[in-house]
């Protein structure tokens, strides 16, 4: 039986392609149905407060960071989108006297233009986000060495390459509407895949690369980092791979509510517990990573019931 055409952008392939009995079953989980589908290798966390999210967040940084020794070096992969944990990271670091010179730091995405990654004075860079927000505000004798700081760029060699050899302890991440992490969009509904979307072992297999967005990726962005103003959001990103994320020994997906909505946090965890895998979802792919924790801030959890304002 042919897939369904997204509601969203009929060209593309995106959650509203996938069965309407799984999207259903979704939308009717409570917040303690969510709780009850932690599982061996994925676990489902609550936070009551934002203050003990964000804080719980910054400190996974830490914990990454002082593993790190000068014959073992441990980093983290972060994103931009949540941030408030970056100063948090950056005052942890000052008062607790954390050395980072064996410490290492990947960035998960950067805007392309052109065929180049933007520069820090972009206003959209996230480079230039994680450098303002947490990075120069660390005291400059403690700082991570310029060498292991990792920004992915359209030529992706020399990022592909800086994660061998050292340990990356954690990769975060938010979900983004179209149920991403990083940028790991759907793919457009064309070529081999006008029937299908790639296999999940296909999509597992893709490195850091260079990326056409999803509209509703462009459009999210738009909304919470851009003023609505969606003529001023590149199409197009580079990104850190599945091939890459698979490398990371926690994967830990921060669900704050601002990036997307009830529904979509319902999905990808039922998606995720079930090992249901479909990279039209390209998140519930993790199912098949063997260290998943799913953060979520209890009041942004609310339901799916129609409510007219």
């Amino acid at each position: 039986m042919a897939r369904k055409q997204s509601i969203l952008a009929p060209g593309w392939w995106d959650f509203t392609t996938l069965d309407d009995e799984l999207l259903n079953d979704a939308a009717k989980l409570s917040e303690n149905d969510l709780l009850q589908l932690s599982r061996e290798g994925f676990n489902v966390v609550f936070y009551d407060t934002l203050e003990e999210f964000y804080l719980a967040e910054a400190l996974e940084y830490i914990h990454a960071w002082k593993q790190a020794t000068d014959s073992e070096p441990a980093g983290i992969c972060g994103p931009i989108g949540p941030t408030e944990q970056l100063p948090l990271v950056a005052r942890l670091v000052n008062e607790l006297q954390i050395d980072l010179k064996n410490a290492h730091f990947w960035g998960m995405d950067e805007w392309v233009i052109d065929g180049k990654e933007v520069n820090e004075n972009h206003p959209l860079s996230f480079k230039k986000a994680d450098m303002d927000l947490c990075f120069n505000q660390i005291n400059p004798e403690l700082r991570i060495p310029e060498a292991n700081l990792h920004f992915p760029k359209a030529d992706t060699g020399e990022f592909i390459q800086s994660w061998e050899g050292v340990r990356c302890v954690v990769m975060q991440g938010g979900q983004g509407e179209i149920k991403h992490w990083a940028f790991n969009d759907p793919v457009k509904r064309e070529g081999k895949y006008t029937d299908a979307p790639p296999s999940p072992e296909e999509y597992r297999k893709l490195q850091t690369r260079v990326v056409e967005l999803h509209p509703s990726t462009i459009t999210q962005n738009a909304r919470t980092s851009g003023g609505g103003v969606v003529t001023g959001v590149p199409t197009k990103a580079v990104t850190v791979g599945p091939a890459e994320t698979w490398k990371s020994e926690k994967v830990s997906i921060w669900h704050g509510g601002v990036h997307d909505n009830p529904f979509g946090m319902r999905l990808t965890t039922l998606m995720i517990s079930k090992k249901i895998m479909d990279s039209s979802v390209p998140m519930s792919l993790l199912a098949d990573h063997p260290n998943v924790q799913f953060n979520f801030y209890r009041p942004a959890i609310k339901s799916c019931e129609v409510e007219m304002h």
